[in-house]
Order: C-alpha cells, then sequence, then structure tokens
C-alpha cells in the first residue's frame, strides 16, 4: 500500500542503520533526500540502487504537494534527512502536515537521532526535557533563551560551531555561569566527546580551543535551589511590612502571615515579631 515512510539515517556510524530501514529503502519507489550525495554515499555502503530527489529546506514548499500527489497515486516513498530522523531540525514537517492533511498514511521509523544519546549520555534528569533544536539564526536567539530562563526539565540544543561563543555568553547571562552544561559532538563516530562542565568553564573553554562540528548542548534545568535563592532575595529585597501584607491580603492570619514571612527571608519568626513591634 502506498504511503510516506519516515526513514532514520545514521548520525555518524553506519552500523546504526536498522535492518527495517533497509528494507524500507529497498522497497520504496523512490527516496527523498536532504541531500543525495550524502544519500547515495550510503545507499552504495549498502547496496541499494534507487532514484534519488532532492527534498531539502530550500524546495519543501513547491516539492510538498506533488509528492504527495505521487503517494495519492500509488507510489511508496522514503523520506531521509543527511543524518538522523527527519523532522527532528530537518526537513520533513511541512511533507508530513500535508500527506496528514491528505489524508494519505505516514508510518514513522524508529532510529538514529542525536539528542537522545547526547541526554542520557550527560548524567542530567531524563524523565522530562524540553528540546530546543537550533536557535532562531538572526532574531530572537537571546529572546528564545530568556524564555527558558525558569525552565525545570533539562534542555537540549543543537548548535553550529561558529554561534557556540555567543550561545554559550547569552546562556551564562540568563542562566548563571554555574549551570552545568555537556557539550556533545562527533556522537556515535570515533571521535566522540561529551564534555560535562559549567556554562562558565564552557565559556572559558572555548575561548581558548576553537570549536568544531555541530555541537548538542544540553543544560541542566533550573534546581529548586535556584528557585529559593531567588525567591528569597527577592523578598530580601522588599519592606517586611510589604511582605506581611501580601499573606495577609489572601486571607492568612497574622500569626500565620509572620511564620511564612520568616520562612521566605530565612530568620526566625521571633525576628519578625520584634521588627513588627518596634515598627508600631
Amino acid at each position: 500500500m502506498s504511503k510516506l515512510y519516515i526513514v532514520p539515517t545514521p548520525i555518524g556510524n553506519l552500523e546504526d542503520i536498522t535492518l527495517r530501514a533497509i528494507r524500507t529503502l529497498k522497497e520504496a519507489d523512490f527516496i527523498l533526500a536532504e541531500d543525495t550525495r550524502t544519500t547515495a554515499f550510503l545507499l552504495k555502503h549498502l547496496g541499494i540502487e534507487k532514484k534519488l530527489y532532492s527534498h531539502h529546506k530550500f524546495n519543501e514548499h513547491a516539492t510538498a504537494t506533488t509528492v504527495a500527489e505521487a503517494i495519492g497515486e500509488g507510489r511508496t516513498v522514503a523520506l531521509v534527512s543527511d543524518a538522523g530522523t527527519p523532522g527532528i531540525s530537518d526537513p520533513g514537517f511541512l511533507l508530513v502536515r500535508t500527506c496528514v492533511e491528505a489524508g494519505i498514511e505516514v508510518e514513522t521509523l524508529p532510529g538514529a537521532t542525536a539528542f537522545v544519546p547526547a541526554l542520557v549520555q550527560s548524567g542530567f534528569p531524563c524523565d522530562r526535557f524540553c528540546f530546543e533544536g537550533f536557535l532562531p539564526q538572526k532574531k530572537g536567539r537571546k529572546q528564545r533563551i530568556e524564555a527558558l530562563a525558569h525552565e525545570e526539565r533539562t534542555m537540549i540544543f543543537y548548535e553550529a560551531p561558529h554561534k557556540l561563543l555567543r550561545t554559550l555568553s547569552d546562556m551564562k547571562e540568563i542562566f548563571g555561569g554555574e549551570r552545568k552544561i555537556a557539550l556533545c559532538r562527533e556522537l556515535t563516530k570515533r571521535f566522540e566527546t561529551v564534555i560535562v562542565t559549567t556554562l562558565e568553564q564552557a565559556l572559558e573553554r572555548y575561548k581558548e580551543e576553537e570549536p568544531r562540528g555541530e555541537y548538542v548542548l544540553v543544560v541542566e534545568g533550573k534546581s529548586l535551589d535556584e528557585f529559593k535563592k531567588e525567591q528569597e532575595a527577592d523578598w530580601q529585597s522588599k519592606p517586611i511590612e510589604e511582605h506581611m501584607a501580601y499573606y495577609e491580603s489572601q486571607g492568612v492570619d497574622h500569626k500565620e502571615a509572620m511564620k511564612r514571612v520568616a520562612k521566605d527571608r530565612g530568620v526566625s519568626k521571633r525576628e519578625i515579631y520584634k521588627y513588627l513591634l518596634e515598627m508600631e
């Protein structure tokens, strides 16, 4: 039956291709490739001869409808990117959406993607995380990071080597220099590197060492301790009377409000009571 197959390809080590992916590529009527030269090399390695057509970010708007029509006429199409899973920071989304809207079946094979091994190897919590992919190329890069200032989940970014220093600098400013980060490159390849450090140390390192290759950046989420320190600092900047008024305006009685204010500010209830008594 005709359908669109989303086929992950190795991100470095060619042995990571799955048996199912190989069979799908062999059986497809034709293959859509982000770069036909890269995919031709993979197909040659696998001993597959198949017609290739380009499908990349510069032509996907124009080709999505045509490809969907071909599938609707009975063709089976496989979509691959240069490395990893199509649609994950690579072309694919527009074609999948077009097929879904046209009622065409889409089947996505499980397989290689860069952020999963990077996340697991980082040692950061991976039960909850958010994938940000590449930051905007021009406007909005710093604003995107600022929007994540209070994110508790582990965060994952892709970054090009020539933009790494700028990104680390912005992250240090927004997340703080002590926030932990894992910088992963050449995953699954011979010179795979995973560096777990702080944003401050990473920035200093790459001021001296030229970044090479694309990076997967795994950034630790905001901890409970960070939240508490920020909240305490915020309360310390406000008068105790204003702090008390905040709780009492919510219907909290006077004694309980003193207890909460003391806890927020890291002092004893007696100190709050003494201060308020002196202010009367």
